[in-house]
């Protein structure tokens, strides 16, 4: 009976060891992988202006440190989580055409429960070669300016109030200290020019804004005249205002099409006297023509492109205008206005928000990133608030430059005002005029 007894007993710890053996074997601890990336492994054409690479795991990672992570050889310093699953890692300026890779060395990318990946991470991409565009030595300058800046810092930027001066600017000063880093000017007055109130062929304040390093940006509230039958000594730019029909551009005998040539020529003249003093123009034409409030726009977007492309090709080409950056304006859902990659070196937004106007604008930022493949590098080519620079950058939409409107946009609190303005010219991530390079 007492042998009994120990076999039962011996039997049950038998048992017992068997089962905690199983139990230990059933408790098995798996390394997080790989799910995908952005940019893919492989892919081609990746934006030169992509900021960063994110990875995405089956679950949260941690790393290893220290990491040793390396683009082309060489070490990376930002990297941190993204959103859930997420591993963010920050590029430095690429270079377009060519081939990189991240390489995440064997066990430094480590799961929750501390089990890392056993192989090296390896994700290569290739950027894009971007259309060839001839531009004179300054507008080079400036691009590659732009291209360097572009992500990490952002041009603060002010417009002419109505046309052809600096008084936004000067008013900024006044508060601030400060001048912003560009100037927007307007060839609204076109129709008028030469007059003893305004005189497009006399540069001087342009001159001058461009030898103190500030950037020129020029748009054109193109006024045609009001009927071109019965109405031709009144002129407008809004489609209430007019009947004047964009979609003649398409016979080249109509009173329209030479009406709008004539224009053009007379708009290269003005831009060529820039040129020969070699001062580079962000030229923002046809801007908001998707919105349909403005004449260029009120056809419908084929008679609109085919302006666009005829006034690339006639300042371009046949006026030999150089030192224009040619900037397209978006207002987002509008990719079948778009003229095409060859006709547009940056791509603006112009964003008038009526509440929380200092907020970040990320929603429309990844818009036009989204709809130009990012492929351009993108600005607030006009705005009401300026976006707090603080939300800009954490939120990621990092425009080029930002450009409030004149008069009360800029000057009233409401919008912006003395105090928000000294605020954001202060601001380390916003580049002034005294802070910017001589590009000439």
């Amino acid at each position: 009976m007492k042998l009994n007894y120990i076999y039962f007993l011996f039997s049950v710890l038998l048992l017992l060891a068997s089962c905690g053996s199983g139990n230990e074997e059933s408790v098995k601890v798996n390394p997080p992988h790989l799910v995908s990336a952005n940019p893919a492994d492989g892919q081609t054409g990746v934006s030169e202006f992509t900021i960063r690479i994110t990875l995405t795991f089956n679950e949260n990672v941690t790393l290893h440190t220290p990491h040793n992570i390396t683009l082309n050889g060489t070490g990376v310093s930002g990297v941190h989580p993204g959103i859930q699953h997420e591993l963010v890692i920050d590029l430095p300026t690429l270079l377009a055409g060519t081939t990189y890779t991240l390489v995440i060395p064997s066990n430094v990318v480590k799961g929750p429960t501390g089990a890392a990946i056993a192989n090296e991470i390896r994700i290569t991409f290739t950027t894009r070669t971007p259309p060839k565009r001839q531009f004179s030595e300054q507008a080079q300058k400036m691009m590659n300016y732009f291209a360097d800046i572009y992500g990490k810092k952002t041009l603060s930027g002010t417009m002419a109030n109505v046309s052809w001066n600096t008084e936004e600017a000067d008013w900024v000063h006044t508060q601030t200290g400060k001048y912003p880093a560009l100037n927007g000017f307007d060839f609204i007055h076109h129709i008028y020019s030469p007059a003893d109130w305004i005189d497009y062929g006399n540069t001087e304040v342009v001159e001058n804004w461009w030898n103190n390093n500030g950037i020129v940006a020029i748009s054109w509230h193109w006024c045609v005249p009001k009927d071109m039958v019965s109405n031709t000594d009144n002129f407008a730019f809004y489609t209430s205002e007019t009947t004047f029909d964009v979609s003649k551009i398409s016979d080249i005998n109509s009173a329209e099409y030479k009406l709008m040539l004539k224009d053009i020529d007379i708009i290269s003249g003005y831009l060529k006297a820039l040129k020969s003093k070699n001062i580079p123009v962000l030229w923002r034409p046809l801007h908001e023509a998707s919105g349909t409030w403005f004449w260029w726009g009120a056809k419908g977007a084929e008679p609109c492109k085919a302006l666009w492309k005829l006034m690339f090709e006639r300042m371009t080409v046949h006026h030999g205008l150089d030192n224009l950056i040619w900037v397209w304006t978006s207002e987002g859902n509008d990719a079948d206005w778009y003229p095409g990659d060859e006709y547009a070196d940056i791509i603006g937004m112009d964003i008038y928000r009526q509440d929380d106007v200092h907020a970040s604008q990320i929603v429309r930022f990844n818009q036009l990133k989204t709809n130009v493949s990012n492929k351009k590098m993108i600005a607030l080519s006009e705005c009401g608030g300026i976006p707090q620079p603080a939300q800009m950058f954490e939120k990621g939409d990092t425009w080029l430059w930002f450009m409030p409107w004149y008069g009360e946009h800029t000057r009233d609190d409401k919008w912006n005002g003395a105090a928000y303005w000294k605020a954001v010219m202060n601001d380390a991530r916003v580049i002034t005029r005294d802070q910017m390079p001589s590009l000439k």
